[in-house]
């Protein structure tokens, strides 16, 4: 049955399309005639879900308002994270909620700026809309991406996610409930280095390698996003099998072997992987779940609803896989570059890496396309 909760959380979907009459360039009020037909979910409390929130802080990887109010209601969900691709599916939905947030922020960005600085601030503006939404659903942190197109300039990510921050703040979000999104290349992590001083928390995104798992950390960065899936995609792409036991999958194996490190030499960034991928390969529905179970007691998890279904609808006992006291005294590695990582020794220890900097570069190259496509919609309005 539907809790008093979860009906507040959906009727809060209702009530943001409203929000924009009080914003700077407000557009009319807006109503959704229905909640999206959201469900109310039931969950029990002794499901693989509930079993693994009681041990990992679980994020949903979603920009659908419906569908994170909806996961958000169950108690299990607490963080949200956005990329460029959800930002731009949002943008060009057509939704009239979303088409709302196109509005304000293409008209935030005209008292404000113009030509090609005006285009940028409103999808900033646009990013920072669908957070200040998502904040009303969730308890914990929303992730917001810096432009992707700026993965290899410090000065420009750093005015980038000041700005991002400062609407945040504008709208009544405190800092730190924001984790700023920047890539995991040796610009992106000193970017973010530079912010953490600033008391802006950030998210490294893309996260391939051990190196930039240990410089994030070293760095003394929040958290990282690992994607133990492409991992796996990146081995298989280069022959090495199509199934694998779960603990021995590559994805895995570095994830729990950033874990392990962090715990050892006392760093405070938390992992929190995404993207997933089954272990096993694809032949049995059962073995989707195989990466998420092989890292049970990660810090945190960035997982998507179609997962999250799978784990709500499973009875099946989910074991604790990984504890902080017992992976620092597992943990073989000594410790990288004396506790500081160079630029010469990252960028060396990447390109030896092979998947790191393949991977990097393809995501990186995903997210500008997405980005593009919104940017040209947008550009249509000015």
């Amino acid at each position: 049955m539907a809790s008093r909760s979860s009906t507040l959380a959906l009727m809060g979907i209702i009530a943001s399309a409203h929000a924009y009459a009080g914003l700077p360039g407000g557009r009319p009020r807006l109503h959704r005639a229905t909640p999206s037909a959201a469900r109310m979910l039931a969950v029990s409390g002794t499901s693989q879900l509930a079993q693994l929130a009681a041990m990992t802080v679980i994020s949903i990887d979603s920009g659908s308002l419906d569908v994170i109010a909806e996961w958000a209601a169950t108690g299990h969900i607490t963080d949200a994270t956005t990329n460029p691709l959800f930002v731009s599916q949002a943008g060009l939905s057509g939704d009239p909620l979303y088409a709302a947030m196109v509005d304000e922020a293409v008209d935030y960005a005209k008292a404000r700026a113009s030509g090609d600085e005006a285009v940028a601030l409103s999808m900033d503006r646009l990013a920072v809309n669908l957070g200040l939404q998502i904040s009303k659903l969730v308890t914990g942190y929303v992730s917001t991406e810096v432009d992707v197109r700026l993965s290899y300039n410090v000065e420009e990510s750093l005015t980038c996610a000041r700005r991002i921050i400062a609407m945040y703040e504008e709208a009544g979000v405190e800092r730190s409930r924001i984790l700023i999104k920047l890539a995991g290349t040796w610009e992106g992590l000193l970017c973010a280095m530079l912010l953490e001083r600033e008391g802006i928390t950030c998210n490294i995104t893309l996260v391939f390698s051990f190196i930039q798992a240990v410089t994030a950390g070293q760095f003394g960065i929040r958290l990282i996003s690992p994607f133990p899936g492409r991992v796996l995609d990146w081995h298989k792409s280069r022959g090495a099998g199509p199934e694998w036991a779960p603990h021995e999958d590559p994805g895995v194996v570095l994830c729990a072997r950033t874990i392990r490190y962090y715990n050892k030499y006392g760093h405070s960034t938390i992992c929190m992987p995404a993207s997933w991928r089954p272990s096993r390969g694809p032949s049995s529905p059962e073995y989707a779940l195989d990466e998420i179970v092989a890292l049970a007691g990660s810090d945190r998890m960035t997982i998507p609803a179609n997962l999250l279904e799978r784990l709500a609808a499973s009875e099946e006992p989910l074991p604790r896989v990984l504890e902080p006291a017992a992976g620092a005294s597992s943990c073989m590695d000594d410790e990288i570059c004396g506790g500081m990582v160079t630029e010469e020794m990252f960028k060396f220890a990447m390109e030896m890496d092979g998947c790191g900097p393949d991977k990097l570069a393809e995501g990186i190259a995903a997210f500008v396309a997405d980005t593009e496509k919104l940017e040209a919609a947008i550009r249509s309005k000015f």
